[in-house]
């Protein structure tokens, strides 16, 4: 027998960093879980017609950005906090999260002209983005992702815009599932101090442009041989509930309130 078979191993494996890997896994698990919980089926909250919503949240834009009153605005503010005491915490620190760093880079990019003397209008727009953003922010936690795309085909968008909106957010979790595995086999197979870390990473983002092309194509195939078109066609009727009732009433009495004001 050899004499090196009869030598005890005494590995020791040096100690390596993955700390890039570890972020990478947990901002993808976080991508992944947003989108993952804008499908569920507990997203439909506040019943409304989710055509109404869409409209009603752009003519509030519209409105909030016309105005130059600021008792309108505190008063949009005080309907969007009645809108969101119906909101789960979570989703709730997620949207004032957002606008808060929003309004905060508005401000400091406005901060020289309130230094010169125009302090109210600086506040004021600061504020119209706080507004501005948490609206937006409550249509996309309130409603799922699929209701919003089939929405828009009712305002005559086009069908290739909705096509790439809606094959766009399948393909992110799609492919962000593959490049998470493809992290997890990295960090499994990474022994020892690992030199080339940047090597493994270029790998993995050539195979995911590999991997997405062959999707590309294995998609269009199956589309072909299903007869799509590229046309859109709505399923659902709209149904006119109690919901939209109250909802449309809310937003005349919000019309109205901006045409008193102003």
């Amino acid at each position: 027998m050899p004499e090196w078979l009869l030598k005890e191993e005494n590995y020791i494996t040096k100690s390596d960093k993955d700390t890039f890997i570890n972020k990478s896994i947990l901002s993808l698990l976080n991508i992944l879980s947003r989108i993952r919980a804008q499908n569920s089926s507990s997203m439909d909250k506040f019943y409304a017609n989710p055509a109404l919503k869409i409209a009603f949240t752009l003519m509030l834009v519209t409105l909030i950005s016309l105005s130059r009153n600021f008792i309108f605005i505190v008063i949009i503010n005080v309907y969007l906090l009645v809108i969101l005491s119906f909101i789960e915490a979570k989703d709730i620190v997620k949207i004032f999260k957002i606008s808060f760093i929003m309004s905060m880079f508005t401000f400091i990019i406005i901060l020289p002209a309130a230094l010169w003397g125009n302090g109210s209008s600086s506040i004021l727009i600061t504020i119209k983005v706080f507004t501005t953003v948490t609206a937006v922010n409550i249509l996309s936690h309130s409603t799922k992702w699929n209701s919003l795309t089939s929405a828009l085909k009712r305002f005559f968008i086009p069908d290739v815009f909705i096509f790439v909106l809606d094959i766009t957010i399948k393909y992110i979790v799609l492919l962000g599932d593959i490049m998470l595995n493809m992290l997890y086999s990295l960090k499994l197979r990474s022994v020892g101090k690992n030199k080339s870390k940047y090597t493994a990473l270029s790998g993995i983002a050539g195979t995911m442009f590999i991997k997405s092309k062959e999707l590309a194509e294995d998609m269009y195939s199956a589309m072909e041989c299903r007869g799509f078109n590229g046309e859109y066609h709505i399923s659902k009727k709209f149904k006119f509930a109690l919901a939209d009732a109250i909802y449309i009433i809310i937003n005349i009495g919000i019309i109205l309130t901006y045409f008193y004001l102003h």
